[in-house]
């Protein structure tokens, strides 16, 4: 299972600088998790401050 960024996202990026294996890439009006890459860690969830990333 992986995270998924919803439309909420405001790419401010911080998830990005947080995910260990650089699976979350800006996108064109968001930022987009990788699901091959993504380990389910959470720690973009943690520092999201909409709360763009939840669980597929």
């Amino acid at each position: 299972m992986a995270y998924k960024i919803s439309d909420e996202c405001i790419s401010c990026g911080a998830c990005a600088a947080e995910c260990p294996t650089e699976a979350i890439t800006e996108g064109s009006s968001i930022y987009v998790i990788d699901a091959d890459k993504c380990i389910d860690c959470g720690n973009c969830a943690d520092v999201c401050p909409v709360g763009a990333p939840k669980p597929e």
